[in-house]
């Protein structure tokens, strides 16, 4: 699930698209004294992911933008809404920002049949470790994690997506329910590559890297009630790593959705009945 808040400028401003930083800092203050201001040290998923102040661009006074908030905890989302409630003001750096609405999302891949594509909203950050460089025929140092480029081909794209989803699932599903990885059949039917581009990012305080991250499109096709699940983990929580600073945030594509037994065809045609 996930919280939606409508965002009115506070003042002109350029738009910061290395907000990462800044907008977990705002998310984590949001946290402080609740039961999940611990997880701030714990080296593991936090729970925790969002999308950019959407729409991207610069902005005057009074403009409107949208940020989303997305967890599998409803408490922990509750708690980020009651301080951003109580505390509107949002500075995303030198962005300046009042939080004006908040409301509660639950965003479903549909019931088993249903096809659809999930996008990227934010760059996904996949990175090979060194002993499994070996494996895919990836050079390495042999001591520092690789970042996932087109050349490495899909297959460790695929392999540690699901792993890291594996590990978010073991941490916030109900134990004894299987995770991607007991399951036969791939996480997502399809990956269709946007983009991959290089970004800044403080990793912690003053401590800059730069990241390769890549967009995507992912189709799939419910198989079961356990896909269900996972692929609804991961629009609550975000693929690949460090979800906190924003990346791997996820978005159904609606115009993409083709509820269970019904054709592409159909969908298009109430569509254009509907506009």
């Amino acid at each position: 699930m996930r919280i939606l808040a409508r965002l009115r400028a506070r003042a002109d401003s350029v738009y910061d698209s290395t907000y990462h930083d800044k907008l977990r800092g705002r998310m984590w203050r949001a946290l402080e004294g609740t039961t999940y201001d611990d997880r701030h040290d714990e080296h593991r998923p936090t729970g925790v992911c969002f999308s950019n102040p959407f729409p991207p661009g610069d902005f005057e006074e009074g403009d409107q933008r949208t940020l989303l908030v997305a967890s599998p905890e409803r408490d922990l989302l509750g708690a980020i809404a009651s301080d951003l409630d109580e505390h509107p003001e949002l500075n995303i750096g030198e962005m300046p920002f009042e939080v004006t609405d908040i409301s509660l999302l639950a965003p479903d891949v549909g019931e088993p049949g249903t096809r659809g594509v999930l996008e990227t909203g934010t760059g996904v950050l996949v990175r090979i470790p060194p002993e499994r460089c070996k494996e895919y025929g990836i050079e390495t140092d042999g001591e520092n994690p690789t970042f996932w480029k087109p050349e490495h081909t899909f297959e460790p794209l695929k392999t540690q997506l699901e792993n890291n989803l594996d590990q978010k699932h073991s941490q916030f599903c109900p134990e004894g329910l299987p995770g991607p990885s007991d399951r036969s059949g791939d996480l997502f039917d399809s990956y269709e590559l946007i983009k991959t581009f290089a970004l800044p990012v403080t990793v912690t305080q003053g401590v800059e890297m730069t990241y390769i991250m890549s967009k995507w499109r992912f189709g799939y096709e419910v198989r079961d009630d356990h896909h269900r699940r996972h692929l609804n983990l991961a629009l609550d929580i975000g693929v690949g790593e460090r979800n906190m600073l924003g990346f791997g945030f996820l978005n159904i594509d609606e115009d993409s959705v083709v509820p269970a037994g019904q054709t592409s065809g159909e969908m298009a045609d109430r569509r254009r009945q509907a506009r």
